[in-house]
């Protein structure tokens, strides 16, 4: 009986991914996105997505004027600060989607 909930757990948590990574395909493919990087200048310097906007996730406040009809990509060094920054820039009526840690994205860098 364990290891059918095991496998079930398995399969639920798999499918999310899909459902997740599907998600990044559809922006990608709409091509209406800003990518940022709310990581330190200096992590910034020493390689980032093509592009990238660097706004560290601690600057990110009202004042902030981005275009709210592009899709907001944020990733960061492990995925915590991005995590911030999703929840700020969501409550600040950006559509966000969080890409988490900077080594795991597959997008071009530089």
């Amino acid at each position: 009986m364990k290891k059918f909930f095991l496998i079930i757990g398995i399969v639920l948590l798999l499918s999310g991914c899909g459902n997740k990574n599907n998600q990044l395909d559809k922006i990608l493919e709409e091509n209406n996105y800003v990518v940022m990087d709310v990581r330190t200048k200096e992590e910034y310097d020493e390689g980032h997505v093509v592009g990238a906007l660097n706004i560290s996730y601690d600057l990110i406040d009202d004042t902030l004027s981005l275009d709210k009809s592009k899709t907001i990509l944020v990733y960061c060094k492990s995925g915590h600060r991005s995590k911030i920054a999703y929840d700020k820039l969501i409550s600040l009526g950006y559509a966000v989607y969080d890409m988490g840690a900077y080594n795991t994205i597959s997008m071009p860098k530089e």
